[in-house]
């Protein structure tokens, strides 16, 4: 072993060891929170409530019966905001996907949510000559809101989970 490839070595492991110590660990399926069983009631139709009820089955948590809370969701409102001048060209754009959320326990019907606001927001640069093409970001950007408002909601349900 040369000196080079140890040290690359180490500094992976120095580095490994520092995230672990920190509490840092990568997101996805495995870092799940374990939340109740609930149902979604509300406007279950919209792509924010469809991505919802997907993150949650993935989990395992499919509510019926035996569920726990009730989380009613309002519908998702998406706000686009021009951002800059009035002229011809590429021109930024912040779009904010916002949804009204309550938690009831069904046991004693106590509200843990009261229709809590929780939103996204995201920038994108298009150019508004490009018709096709703007279509397609604006889409795509609606589609990743859609994706972090559900995972931003599992968050608040987590929270309130380890809260009570």
């Amino acid at each position: 072993m040369n000196r080079r490839s140890f040290l690359a070595i180490s500094m992976a492991a120095s580095a490994a060891l520092l995230l672990s110590a920190c509490g840092f660990r990568l997101r996805g399926t495995g870092s799940m929170p374990n939340l109740p069983p609930l149902t979604l009631e509300g406007d279950t139709q919209s792509d924010m409530a469809r991505e919802l009820a997907t993150r949650l089955e993935r989990q395992g948590n499919t509510g019926g019966d035996n569920a726990q809370w009730r989380v009613s969701l309002g519908s998702p409102n998406l706000d686009e905001r021009r951002l800059g001048g009035e002229g011809r060209a590429t021109r930024d754009h912040e779009l904010t996907l916002s949804s009204t959320v309550s938690v009831q326990r069904l046991d004693d019907n106590a509200y843990l949510l009261n229709g809590e606001t929780l939103s996204v927001n995201t920038r994108i640069r298009v150019n508004d000559d490009d018709l096709l093409n703007r279509e397609t970001l604006f889409s795509d950007a609606e589609q990743s809101l859609n994706r972090e408002l559900a995972e931003r909601i599992i968050e608040r349900l987590s929270a309130l989970n380890n809260a009570s």
